[in-house]
């Protein structure tokens, strides 16, 4: 039986990621974090674990923090990064972290099963497509840095920025308009944006990106 844990924040997607555990009957679920710290404090209570699906952004402690510290304590047990995030500077900072596989979130069951019998054996999972960025950054290593100036030259204007907290929120345009005492056409604008801004194509990604940027 592989026991797994799992460090996840968002209530709706740990349950998701415990529905795809319930599949197999090799695996089995021991508890869940909702953040680094809550995880952390779990784990020291129980580390009869054998595999880590790790949830990169959490409040208090995010998972690069986490992992670090479980791989400097509890270097036997395997951590599967389980993330939407597949940019390049958090596979990186995965990757040192002591991360043993890099998973997105829309990972089917069936893979991410193969994934967890895969770290146990020895291996290093990872979704094709973050496989093929962590290559990228292997071979060109200089573009980290430049990828790190690329981030913080992105900028807001400060009605761009409450347009993106009020989306972060779960407001729709008129919901918005009324609170900022704007018409929903200027609002449309300003998201419109804050998309192009931060290269991303609809309003969960640009909440991510946001925080991820430390804007939100």
């Amino acid at each position: 039986m592989i026991k797994i844990a799992v460090a996840e924040d968002n209530g709706f997607l740990a349950k998701a990621v415990q529905e795809k555990i319930s599949f197999f009957e090799d695996l089995k679920f021991k508890f869940r974090g909702t953040n680094g710290n809550d995880f952390i404090g779990k784990l020291t209570q129980d580390h009869n674990v054998d595999v880590i699906l790790m949830d990169i952004q959490m409040p208090e402690m995010d998972g690069i923090q986490t992992t670090e510290y479980v791989k400097n304590k509890y270097p036997h047990i395997k951590i599967l990064m389980l993330t939407v995030f597949d940019d390049d500077d958090n596979i990186f900072r995965a990757i040192q972290a002591g991360a043993d596989g890099y998973l997105l979130k829309e990972t089917n069951p069936e893979d991410l099963h193969k994934s967890i019998v895969d770290v146990l054996d020895g291996g290093a999972a990872m979704t094709p497509s973050v496989a093929l960025k962590a290559l990228n950054i292997l071979r060109n290593p200089s573009r980290m840095t430049g990828d790190k100036i690329q981030q913080e030259e992105i900028t807001l204007t400060k009605r761009e920025t409450e347009v993106l907290e009020q989306l972060s929120k779960g407001l729709n345009y008129q919901q918005i308009a009324e609170n900022l005492i704007l018409s929903p056409s200027t609002v449309r604008k300003h998201i419109e944006n804050i998309y192009k801004k931060l290269q991303v194509h609809n309003k969960m990604e640009a909440v991510q990106k946001g925080m991820k940027l430390n804007i939100l």
